[in-house]
């Protein structure tokens, strides 16, 4: 046909994507509990450990940085095409195969541009090369060692006629830690699109109310509350973004309020004097219906 340009293929574009995903996000309950990810937008490159109770996470950079509550959207995308096959009743295994375009359409990037897959093939890079050890239990095993969220990541790319280089698919193997929660434990839980919309720290408070906002609000002391958001900020600082998302009142399916309380037991400071202040309360409460966090049992 005349003026029909050929494409050359530079690498295979013969395979069976498991996109596109139908339906709504869907995350595991571990992965949304617990902080997993960076925060910030630039680049960590210190480890960072939490301890939550008896249960501890440590996280160790790749060479760029910690993996991202940014980068976390790939996590979340992979999870779903998982708990969406597994709801079907198919067999999965760990390897997922998916089209950037398909990921760009979920998180709501209309027209993703040069420097959105710029980004999207770093946070593969980070969610590769960043390490995570943790206590907490998945499929009834605690894993002792280290482990990467993707333990292999291909981005495959298309030659254009002008030389220009298109990505078309992308290969992930996702961890065994991750397979066997959303395989075994069945703990999965939609998420509302405007997730995505969101900054680092209302996504962490929206996975957190999600998790533990069954039909009745919930209350977190403002340390216990930073730490379980993974916030290494002053308490100060957290407890001043907290009053902003309070006053915005943004946060999809949950409100965020902060009150004062007067500690029943006195306290004293490290020179023997009463500490008169008093402590501060944050309040994750549902909307003005009792929803819950729409638990998707998809136990194997």
């Amino acid at each position: 046909m005349a003026g029909k340009q050929s494409i050359i293929v530079r690498q295979g574009n013969l395979f069976e994507p498991d996109s596109p995903l139908h339906g709504k996000v869907r995350g595991e309950r571990s992965v949304m509990d617990f902080p997993f990810f960076a925060l910030s937008k630039v680049a960590i490159d210190k480890e960072l450990e939490f301890k939550i109770g008896k249960l501890s996470i440590q996280i160790r950079p790749s060479a760029t940085g910690i993996a991202t509550m940014y980068d976390k959207e790939i996590i979340l995308y992979v999870a779903s095409l998982m708990a969406q096959a597994v709801s079907r009743g198919e067999e999965v295994d760990q390897n997922f195969t998916f089209t950037a375009h398909d990921f760009f359409r979920i998180t709501g990037v209309a027209r993703p541009s040069k420097r959105d897959y710029d980004r999207f093939t770093d946070a593969l890079e980070r969610l590769q090369g960043t390490q995570i050890k943790t206590n907490i239990q998945t499929g009834s095993k605690i894993e002792k060692g280290w482990f990467s969220w993707l333990s292999e990541a291909t981005a495959e790319y298309i030659e254009m006629p002008n030389g220009d280089q298109q990505l078309r698919v992308v290969k992930v193997r996702l961890c065994p830690w991750l397979h066997r929660a959303i395989q075994l434990d069945g703990h999965i839980y939609h998420y509302n699109h405007d997730y995505f919309r969101l900054g680092t720290i209302e996504r962490r408070l929206y996975e957190i109310a999600h998790c533990h906002c069954v039909g009745e609000s919930i209350e977190f002391p403002l340390d216990a509350l930073a730490l379980k958001v993974g916030s290494t900020a002053p308490l100060s600082k957290f407890k001043q973004h907290l009053k902003a998302v309070e006053a915005s009142d943004d946060l999809p399916e949950y409100k965020v309020s902060l009150r004062d309380v007067i500690p029943h037991t006195e306290r004293f400071d490290t020179r023997g004097r009463r500490v008169t202040k008093p402590d501060t309360v944050v309040v994750l409460a549902p909307r003005d219906r009792p929803t819950a966090a729409m638990l998707e049992a998809v136990a194997a």
